[in-house]
């Protein structure tokens, strides 16, 4: 469906939106991001090619998942399409996805701890379910029995964080479907602006909101539910709202970039106020070795689509900055993921005239107009 963007009220102040219109943004189903061309081509493009990527990352992070539970030397970790040197030298040339990225995205949300998953990590039955495993696990592995005597927290939590590995694939297989589909419909015209946009991402997390999160692993001949059916854990409350969270608000202070030392209070000791995720991040990708948005921008730039590749030719300057490009239409990409992820997660829905459900709204629009208010809002103008 085709709509007319409604004007974008402004701070006089700053020249940016304001707490007020980012809350009626959400509660009027207009798009947080402007809704323009360049926008749509943005957006829909940089979204297939994180697509493509993302498949690649799934895959590589499912088959963490199935082999490398507990390997104390995963070194060929990321060689899930099987080993050989070729390979291993393409590896070593940087001529590869960098699955690093995924690494932290995963870092990021095992460390941040929000949602039912993490919650689950600290059940009787998620811990019994761990001794289970490393006692199975012992009986071919000296080191593991060794290591486990001397310090009997380290293999639990190597297990809790193959566990968010896994299921941080698992989310990532569902995204890169949805945003390859949106692609497909932005070329036959099924999607004509950035509100279309918002809502195939919407639709696509709600009639994936209800899948099942579950992780079983065999160990010789016997297997053990680490994510049970029965721990109820869902795609979109249990994994898609937490990795919002932990990747686009909060994340991580990249070493190099800020001072870790205490003295120096360059970052905050309070988890929750942390704000280097991608919606807050400048977007001058320093291309330095172990950089994660640098590292993404690359993988996406492997795996740019002509109609942006082109763009990019006539906008700033062509390849000389196609990073600092690609990191920017991302950034407006992941306000439309945002935007999504609050639109599907509502407490009602917005065209209820009930007062109690507009009420319940309008605080959960709030809330989120809050967060964003300390975002790079400018992306969105």
């Amino acid at each position: 469906m085709i709509t007319t963007p409604q004007p974008l009220l402004q701070n006089p102040a700053q020249g940016l939106p304001d707490q007020d219109e980012l809350i009626r943004r959400l509660l009027s189903d207009t798009p947080l991001l402007a809704d323009t061309a360049d926008h749509l081509l943005q957006v829909v493009n940089v979204l297939e090619s994180y697509g493509l990527v993302l498949d690649a990352y799934s895959r590589n992070l499912i088959h963490q998942g199935k082999t490398q539970l507990l390997n104390p030397f995963p070194a060929f970790r990321f060689f899930h399409e099987g080993f050989s040197i070729e390979r291993l030298w393409n590896h070593l040339l940087g001529d590869r996805i960098n699955f690093e990225y995924a690494e932290y995205c995963q870092k990021a949300m095992f460390w941040h701890g929000t949602g039912g998953m993490d919650a689950y990590f600290d059940s009787d039955e998620f811990q019994t379910a761990c001794q289970q495993v490393i006692g199975l696990r012992s009986r071919r592995d000296p080191l593991l029995r060794l290591v486990n005597a001397l310090y009997p927290g380290f293999a639990p939590e190597a297990i809790r964080s193959m566990t968010t590995i896994y299921a941080l694939g698992l989310f990532w297989r569902v995204m890169s479907d949805v945003f390859i589909d949106l692609a497909r419909r932005y070329r036959i015209g099924e999607v004509a602006c950035v509100l279309d946009v918002v809502h195939h991402i919407r639709d696509g997390l709600v009639a994936a909101a209800a899948n099942p999160i579950t992780y079983e692993v065999t160990l010789g001949k016997e297997s053990v539910w680490l994510l049970p059916p029965q721990a109820g854990l869902t795609f979109l409350v249990d994994v898609a709202v937490p990795y919002v969270e932990a990747v686009f608000f909060r994340g991580m202070p990249f070493l190099g970039t800020v001072s870790y030392n205490a003295q120096a209070r360059q970052i905050s000791p309070d988890q929750s106020q942390f704000k280097y995720g991608a919606l807050y991040a400048d977007p001058v990708p320093s291309m330095g070795a172990g950089i994660p948005p640098s590292l993404c921008m690359q993988d996406m730039y492997r795996n740019l689509p002509e109609e942006l590749s082109s763009w990019y030719e006539s906008h700033g300057r062509s390849d000389a900055d196609v990073h600092v490009q690609i990191c920017v239409s991302f950034q407006k990409s992941m306000f439309c993921v945002t935007n999504a992820a609050i639109a599907g997660t509502m407490p009602h829905p917005l065209e209820s005239s009930d007062p109690a459900h507009q009420e319940a709204n309008r605080a959960y629009a709030g809330a989120w107009a809050g967060r964003l208010m300390g975002c790079q809002r400018g992306a969105l103008l």
